[in-house]
C-alpha cells in the first residue's frame, strides 16, 4: 500500500486494473472536482498524466470539470501543456486582497490569472486539441440568484441551503445545469439528466467566459453574462451542482473513467459538505477510479490539510506565510506525482488499488 497515494476504484475498474494495471487507452473520461486552492496538492499528478501518461494518445479523452477543475483542463488541454500548468501555477500564487475584497476584485484577479496562462491566441489549441476534448460545467441562476446584488443572492442561498437539505434536486429550482461542450466528439455523458440543463457548443468566443463562470463563486466573484450562444442569464460556478462531479460519466463497462483529486470522498455538490447523506450515487462509481494523497500524507502537510479558500481569510495580511504553506504543498503534490508515475510504470497499482 502506497503511503503518499490512495487508489480506490470502483468494481469494474477494479477488476480492469488488477488484471493489466492502468492503461492509457483505456480512459475515456478525466474528472476534475470543484475546490479552490486545493488543486495545487495536484500540480505533479497533472503534469504527469498530460506531460507523459497521455502525451501519444490518438483517440479523444473527454475531460469534464467544474470550477477550478476546469480551469486545471485548461492548462492540461493546451499545446504545452507543462508549461501551461507552470504559468496557472505561478499566476495562482500571486493573487493578493485587500483586507475586505470586493467582488470586483476577486472577479478582477481571476481575469488577471486566466489571461496569463490563457491567452487569447491559445484558445485554438484547446478546440483543436487533437484528443482532448473539454466540457465545462457551470450553473445559469435563476430567480433572485440571477440579480448581481449581495443581499439577493444570499437570500437565494440560503433558499437553497435549506430546500437542498430536503433533496438534492431541488437545487435545480435555484440553478440550472450548463454544459459548455466541444463539439467535435459528443461525450458519453452528454444526455445528462437530473437537472435543468442547457448545452452549449464551445467556441473562440465563448471558451473563456465559460471557464470563468464555472469557477464564479456566489458572493465572491460576480456572475458571468452575455456568454456567446449561450442563452442570456446569469452564469455563476459549476460547483453548486457539481462541486465533485457525480454523473453517469461512461456507460461502457471496458472504460476507464480516471478522477484525480485531493480527497477520497465524492461530495456531489458545494451545499452538500454539511449534509453527510448527499454522497455520491455507487451506480456512477463502477468504472471509476479515484487517484488522491492518502490520509497520512494529508496529516504530514503543514496545518494536517491541502490548501484550501479558508487560507486567505486565515492568513489574512500575511501573504508572504500563506504563500510559505502553499509552496510546501505544492513540493508534496511534486512526490504525489512521481509516486503515480511509479506505481503505473512498474505495475504496483494492481496490488495498491483498492475497491471504492
Amino acid at each position: 500500500m502506497s503511503k503518499t497515494l490512495s487508489f480506490m476504484a470502483g468494481p469494474r475498474a477494479l477488476g480492469i486494473i488488477r488484471d493489466e494495471g492502468l492503461n492509457p487507452d483505456r480512459v475515456s473520461v478525466m474528472a476534475g472536482a470543484a475546490g479552490g486552492p486545493k488543486w495545487l496538492i495536484l500540480g505533479g499528478m497533472d503534469r504527469f498524466l498530460a506531460g507523459e501518461f497521455f502525451r501519444d494518445r490518438k483517440k479523444p479523452l473527454y475531460l469534464v470539470g467544474s470550477s477550478i477543475g476546469t480551469w486545471r483542463f485548461a492548462a492540461m488541454a493546451q499545446k504545452k501543456p507543462v508549461e501551461a500548468i507552470d504559468a496557472f501555477e505561478k499566476a495562482y500564487l500571486k493573487q493578493s486582497y485587500s483586507r475586505v475584497p470586493t467582488t470586483d476584485e476577486v472577479t478582477g484577479e481571476s481575469l488577471s490569472i486566466l489571461d496569463d496562462y490563457l491567452p487569447d491566441s491559445r484558445i485554438s489549441q484547446i478546440l483543436n486539441h487533437p484528443f482532448y476534448r473539454l466540457n465545462i460545467l457551470a450553473v445559469k441562476s435563476r430567480h433572485i440568484l440571477a440579480v448581481e446584488s449581495r443581499p439577493a443572492i444570499a437570500a437565494g442561498m440560503a433558499a437553497a441551503t435549506l430546500t437542498n437539505i430536503i433533496s438534492r434536486r431541488s437545487m435545480g429550482l435555484h440553478f440550472e445545469r450548463t454544459l459548455f461542450y466541444d463539439r467535435r466528439d459528443i461525450a458519453p455523458f452528454h444526455d445528462l439528466k437530473g437537472f435543468p440543463i442547457h448545452r452549449v457548443e464551445l467556441t473562440h468566443d465563448n471558451l473563456k467566459p465559460a471557464i470563468m463562470a464555472s469557477g464564479s463563486i456566489p458572493m465572491v466573484m460576480k456572475g458571468v453574462t452575455g456568454i456567446p450562444g449561450a442563452p442570456e442569464g446569469t452564469y455563476r460556478d459549476g460547483g453548486m451542482i457539481d462541486y465533485h462531479p457525480d454523473i453517469p460519466f461512461d456507460p461502457d463497462p471496458e472504460h476507464i473513467v480516471l478522477y484525480p483529486h485531493y480527497t477520497g470522498s465524492i461530495i456531489p455538490g458545494w451545499l452538500d459538505k454539511h449534509v453527510p447523506w448527499h454522497r455520491a450515487q455507487r451506480k456512477h462509481l463502477d468504472n471509476v477510479l479515484i487517484v488522491c494523497p492518502s490520509k497520512d500524507f494529508i496529516a504530514g502537510l503543514p496545518y494536517g490539510k491541502v490548501p484550501d479558500r479558508n487560507d486567505f481569510m486565515k492568513f489574512k495580511g500575511r501573504d508572504n506565510e500563506r504563500l510559505g504553506y502553499w509552496r510546501k504543498a505544492i513540493e508534496g503534490g511534486k512526490i504525489l506525482g512521481e509516486e503515480l508515475c511509479d506505481a503505473v510504470a512498474s505495475g504496483k497499482i494492481r496490488s495498491i488499488v483498492s475497491e471504492y
